[in-house]
């Protein structure tokens, strides 16, 4: 595991630890539309997130887990967050959500590729786990330009999800 928590440059992007005073402008971009792809819901409440954002805090504490908010690196608008799951085993699993609003801008692909490329040079996984609803095509199109492979599949509450290999370091 790394030493310290991951801060992420891309060419417009800054991926930073997600803190306490992201929560606000995370809770707000977290819609039921947004959320349709995810495994989910959007929490009823700024309490009920609060839960939700101190777990990801304990994880990131533990080291198995990095949950990074995405930035626009020229103004430092709110965009979304990044995950990396399982961060503590061979095989991390890659999360990602932007906000509606800016959808369309390339900002997932930038920020996955990203957020994989420090995962391979820090922590070495024996390949990268990529979660897809199948009829989520741009998140398909962002794991299949970093190599993935669809190696599964599982039968989720909301939809058929994808299971994607991305290609690691070892």
């Amino acid at each position: 595991m790394p030493d310290q928590l991951p801060h992420i440059h891309s060419a417009r992007l800054s991926l930073l630890p997600f803190r306490g005073d992201d929560a606000a402008e995370a809770f707000a971009c977290i819609t039921p539309t947004l959320a349709r792809f995810m495994d989910w819901d959007p929490s009823p409440s700024p309490a009920a997130f609060e839960t939700v954002w101190q777990g990801w805090l304990a994880g990131m504490a533990r080291g198995s887990e990095f949950v990074l908010t995405i930035r626009r690196a020229d103004d430092g608008l709110f965009l979304g967050l990044a995950g990396l799951h399982h961060a503590d085993t061979p095989a991390p699993e890659l999360g990602i959500w932007i906000r509606e609003d800016c959808h369309g801008h390339a900002f997932g692909l930038e920020a996955v590729t990203a957020l994989a490329q420090w995962a391979q040079d820090n922590l070495s996984p024996a390949h990268l786990v990529y979660p897809v609803a199948e009829p989520n095509w741009p998140s398909r199109r962002i794991a299949e330009s970093l190599g993935g492979t669809v190696v599964g599949q599982a039968t989720t509450r909301k939809f058929e999800r994808l299971i994607y290999r991305i290609p690691g370091g070892r």
